[in-house]
């Protein structure tokens, strides 16, 4: 169902916070288990100061990330907004005791420990006067913006190779089911290029990495409960694979029913009742994380840096590289962003407001500032969820409030009620990304397309079924044939091509040649023969009742193709 912006006032979350047993012991209450009865609660508390914010963000409040300098972020006590706190890692040095404490590790004695552990860190200050200077007069700290081909390369080093790798986890985000494309399960289990799946060519590339440099990257997989069983009895096929696979389960939030603003569900969830659930939003990633006990056991290995990437994001690979310049620098949140392209209308898009990176959805911004960004070619730092992490901060920042304070997306979508009938509910969900506002030492880094190859519809995967792509070791690479702007064609398939198998029955023979393809545009019953070569502005249009065949050894260029037509070679 679709999905559509949405406001609620405060007398409205209250109610919603009485009716899930949030508040007063709402008759609702034993449907959550309390971690995620936790998570909801801050959820929808975080929703009513800084979604309202970002609802009445205009243009003029925000700037452009722009590559090659630097955002001036503001340090201790300056804030984001009239009701966002500075991030919690700024507190630390009085908090850090306290947590310390719970995990019954207390702190070494004061004569033991070294300078370096007693010394004020740069941008702290020891006491309360030192607390008091540092918010009259903020610090400032540059959040660097640069471009891929400036990093410095990683050596050629085997050993510095293997310390660096032997530092990391990869976690890819498995939540997803494959509904956009008519298929049910998860959408990892799709099929995408020669037999492979996403989840086949996840599992290749880190199983490469590992052979390749005698070292043991784990792959962690989110999985939320609409994908949870059914990848756990897909990963049997790996059992022999020279990878560590890890799984963990997101929290399962109740849908709201916008018109009684009661959850749909009466009882807690099982597989019968999971369409009154939803999972909420892969910003979920770092509290799960850390609830479930991988985080710690993860710092416990040595492990250092988690790299965060979508499943069907297939350009999303270990980059040496980038690896090494994120060590170098010590950065805590390195965000991977890249130019916005015309295909690019859902996801974030990086701004700098005050100093600060600051994600801005598309679903969690006005209609028209959302319009006024896709417009202005100034901000064009399109987010990739490519997310490098370090897990110490990211345990720091949890371990004070339980949760990250991400500002909360409300969506609407149409659900089925326990008897059937159809109703408008909300969801509140949270962006991985947003995360990037948290952290001390952050990072953007503007990558190539080919860092960026997402597969949400069939329109995707027209483009990496191409000739444009070539697969080596599970990760897709840009054919260097492709010689032209963009790196990737506009594609848009008409409601005919929607789900895999109709895709499947108008291609028999796969996908045409798009080396030379800029735009194409497909719209109603058409099918494509074998040999097709299309280059240029290409516009098939078969009107209602008609059908057009594109004949084998086809060859179109910047054409318009209308009615009811067998297209000869030529």
């Amino acid at each position: 169902a679709g999905r559509r912006r949405a406001m609620l006032p405060s007398r409205s979350i209250e109610h919603i916070e009485r009716a899930v047993g949030l508040v007063g012991g709402g008759a609702s209450g034993s449907l959550l288990d309390s971690k995620s009865r936790d998570e909801f609660a801050h959820c929808l508390s975080r929703y009513d100061t800084q979604t309202r914010h970002l609802k009445e963000l205009t243009i003029q409040d925000v700037s452009a990330v722009v590559e090659g300098q630097g955002l001036a972020a503001p340090g201790r006590g300056a804030r984001l907004d009239g009701g966002v706190d500075q991030p919690f890692i700024d507190t630390l040095d009085k908090r850090d005791a306290v947590a310390r404490a719970e995990a019954s590790t207390p702190p070494a004695p004061a004569h033991d420990r070294s300078a370096s552990d007693v010394a004020p860190s740069a941008g702290s200050t020891a006491g309360a006067d030192g607390d008091a200077a540092a918010a009259a007069a903020p610090r400032e700290q540059q959040v660097p913006c640069k471009n891929y081909s400036s990093m410095n390369e990683c050596p050629d080093d085997m050993n510095l190779t293997h310390e660096l790798l032997n530092k990391l986890v990869i976690l890819r985000l498995n939540g997803g089911l494959g509904t956009s494309m008519g298929c049910k399960g998860p959408k990892s289990a799709i099929e995408v290029r020669n037999s492979l799946s996403f989840l086949d060519m996840a599992v290749s590339q880190v199983e490469y990495l590992n052979a390749k440099h005698l070292v043991d990257v784990p792959l962690l997989l989110m999985n939320s409960f609409n994908t949870d069983e059914e990848t756990k009895r897909l990963l049997s096929r790996y059992e022999e694979r020279r990878v560590t696979i890890r799984t963990f389960r997101q929290s399962s939030f109740p849908l709201i029913n916008k018109g009684t603003l009661r959850p749909l569900a009466k009882d807690k969830l099982t597989p019968e009742t999971q369409g009154l659930w939803y999972p909420p939003g892969h910003g979920d990633v770092f509290t799960t994380l850390a609830r479930c006990g991988l985080l710690q056991q993860l710092i416990s290995m040595g492990k250092e840096y988690i790299f965060i990437s979508n499943i069907d994001n297939l350009g999303a690979t270990v980059d040496l590289n980038i690896l090494y310049d994120i060590m170098e620098n010590d950065y805590k949140f390195c965000m991977e962003v890249t130019k916005r392209e015309r295909q690019d209308v859902h996801g974030g898009t990086l701004v700098e407001q005050e100093g600060k990176p600051l994600l801005l959805e598309m679903s969690a911004i006005s209609k028209y500032m959302a319009d006024m960004l896709r417009r202005d070619k100034r901000f064009d730092k399109f987010n990739t969820n490519n997310l490098w992490v370090s897990l110490r901060n990211l345990q720091k920042l949890v371990s004070v409030k339980r949760s990250l304070d991400l500002p909360v997306i409300l969506r609407e979508k149409t659900a089925r009620d326990g008897n059937g009938e159809e109703v408008n509910c909300l969801m509140f969900e949270t962006a991985a990304g947003s995360a990037i506002s948290l952290f001390e030492n952050s990072c953007v880094l503007v990558v190539p397309r080919a860092r960026f190859l997402p597969v949400k519809t069939t329109d995707d995967l027209f483009a990496v079924q191409s000739d444009l792509f070539t697969v080596k070791h599970g990760s897709l690479r840009l054919s260097e044939k492709r010689t032209i702007s963009p790196p990737v064609p506009t594609v848009k398939l008409g409601p005919n091509f929607r789900t895999v198998e109709e895709y499947s029955k108008r291609l028999p023979f796969g996908v045409p040649d798009l080396l030379e393809l800029e735009h194409l545009t497909v719209s109603g019953d058409v099918h494509f023969r074998n040999h097709v070569v299309l280059k240029g502005t290409v516009i098939i249009v078969a009107e209602q009742g008609q059908h057009i065949d594109i004949c084998s050894g086809s060859v179109i260029r910047d054409k318009v193709i209308t009615g009811n037509l067998n297209i000869l070679p030529h």
